[in-house]
């Protein structure tokens, strides 16, 4: 198996990302995603980029055009369904912030950001202020069933709650059929919090505590 996905492709300074592509000119709600900067995993410098539809949009669309990932995000399809996704982000109010995990210069994988309190998932659990929700896709196989996953996740909360001094609890909510993802939020120290019932899903509410993340 390749160390990186052969279609992938180096990533230009997140620094130079167009504004209009990563919320600016909008309210901050998570604190500039944009200048968190790299972190070190065990799998790599890893930092996050948000997204600039006119030049990612190609590598997400096939992203999730791959059987494993259409599974459960469900926007297999033309460009146009990727696109109108993370378009109605980029519009939005700035409490959701898509973006490319980058592993040493290479996108490999995709993030949504965004502010759980402020989001529909909030009808369905206790929600507290500033909780800060995650969204995962490991692009490509290559990056798969070898704990990378584990890892990044680790790396992305942490960097959450190093940047967001006021959120002290970060969730997710994968659906309770994937099993590996499921896992891999399980590895990185999240905690099994409950079953929701959501609209579109049965889904695990997985919660990282910022008082016990020293423990993990």
């Amino acid at each position: 198996m390749p160390p990186t996905d052969p279609g992938a492709r180096p990533c230009p300074d997140p620094h130079i990302t167009p504004a209009a592509d990563a919320g600016g000119g909008r309210g901050d709600l998570l604190d500039g995603v944009a200048g968190w900067g790299a972190t070190d995993t065990p799998a790599g410098s890893f930092r996050l980029v948000p997204v600039h539809l006119d030049r990612d949009l190609p590598l997400l669309t096939r992203w999730m055009n791959d059987p494993v990932v259409a599974e459960f995000w469900e926007l297999a399809g033309p460009a146009s369904v990727t696109r109108a996704h993370v378009r109605a982000q980029l519009d939005g109010d700035g409490s959701s912030v898509p973006c490319l995990g980058v592993l040493d210069s290479t996108p490999m994988s995709y993030f949504e950001i965004y502010r759980a309190d402020l989001d529909p998932l909030a009808l369905h659990y206790p929600a507290r202020p500033q909780d800060t929700g995650v969204h995962l896709l490991i692009g490509g196989g290559a990056h798969r069933g070898r704990g990378t996953g584990t890892a990044l996740l680790r790396a992305v909360t942490d960097l959450v709650l190093r940047h967001r001094p006021a959120c002290t609890r970060v969730v997710a909510e994968p659906d309770l059929r994937n099993t590996p993802s499921v896992s891999a939020f399980l590895n990185a120290g999240y905690r099994f919090s409950a079953e929701l019932d959501l609209p579109d899903k049965r889904a695990a509410l997985m919660v990282s505590d910022r008082s016990l993340r020293h423990l993990l």
